[in-house]
């Protein structure tokens, strides 16, 4: 069983920027595939980063990609979103998901992927 725990969200203006972190119980968050991704009210759950054991592997959603960058300590148990240059469209509430993985070299898009989730930080960027 591995509990999420996601903060650092908050409200910042357009052309900001954010860190967010996900904090995981347990011995075992070295062979966990982690992601990052955001729902906006009305809207669909969005992948938007996804990082493999060892962070050999990253992948990013289009929408994102060149603005955030996913990283993970394994020591601290925690994954890292570092979000820059925000937009609005950027505001959502943002979950943090965890799925085992057998080797270093994969990485999940799919939310159906991942078996455990945070409760989300909300993220509201202003115009």
């Amino acid at each position: 069983q591995v509990q999420l725990v996601e903060s650092g969200g908050g409200l910042v203006q357009a052309g900001g920027s954010l860190r967010l972190s996900c904090a995981a119980s347990g011995r075992t968050f070295s062979t966990y595939v982690m992601g990052w991704f955001r729902q906006a009210p009305g809207k669909g759950r969005e992948f938007v980063s996804a990082i493999g054991r060892n962070g050999f592997i990253t992948y990013s959603g289009d929408s994102v990609k060149g603005r955030f960058t996913i990283s993970r300590d394994d020591a601290k148990n925690t994954v890292y979103l570092e979000m820059k240059s925000l937009k609005p469209e950027d505001t959502a509430v943002y979950y943090c998901a965890a799925a085992w993985a057998p080797d270093t070299m994969l990485a999940f898009r799919g939310e159906g992927e991942y078996d455990y989730w945070g409760q989300g930080t909300q993220v509201t960027v202003s115009s």
